[in-house]
């Protein structure tokens, strides 16, 4: 269910945004707070479809029908999906403009377009972390992990924030 979350296209040509982890540290509080919020729509959401699933299975598309006995729950139901659904992809929408890329949401995991030593590369941190202290390629996953080296982070780019 996380995967709704999930970004679509992760290779950009240029990132909207580029993070120092001095930056990204202070983004923290916001996105400690943020993550559970989320999860519970997540959570939300797959009950919701279990519910809508289970009308569909019992009654099939008389559901649908104006004078049908569960039209208006299965109203409700989809109106809520949708409500759901548009605020995650907002939130989601939102991060990536800010070059925060969302990407596993279970373990609050989430990366922020960063430089290292003039490499554009992900700068990592996980739910529970207390601050950004890792980073990856952009090719790379979280679990190419690697500490940021003392003093190597590069300033980003004039223009870039």
């Amino acid at each position: 269910m996380d995967r709704a979350v999930r970004p679509k296209d992760t290779e950009r040509a240029e990132p909207p945004h580029l993070w120092t982890a001095e930056d990204a540290n202070r983004r923290l509080a916001d996105l400690a707070e943020l993550l559970p919020r989320l999860k519970g729509w997540v959570v939300r959401l797959g009950e919701v479809h279990e519910e809508l699933k289970r009308l569909g299975e019992f009654w099939g598309t008389d559901v649908d029908a104006v004078d049908h006995a569960d039209h208006e729950l299965k109203q409700r139901l989809d109106s809520e999906w949708k409500n759901l659904t548009r605020r995650l992809e907002e939130v989601v929408s939102t991060l990536r403009g800010d070059g925060i890329e969302l990407k596993d949401l279970e373990n609050g995991l989430v990366d922020f377009y960063g430089v290292i030593d003039d490499e554009l590369v992900f700068l990592c941190w996980q739910r529970g972390e207390p601050r950004v202290a890792y980073y990856h390629p952009i090719s790379g996953s979280s679990r190419d992990r690697r500490p940021i080296p003392e003093g190597a982070e590069s300033p980003p780019p004039p223009g870039s924030a």
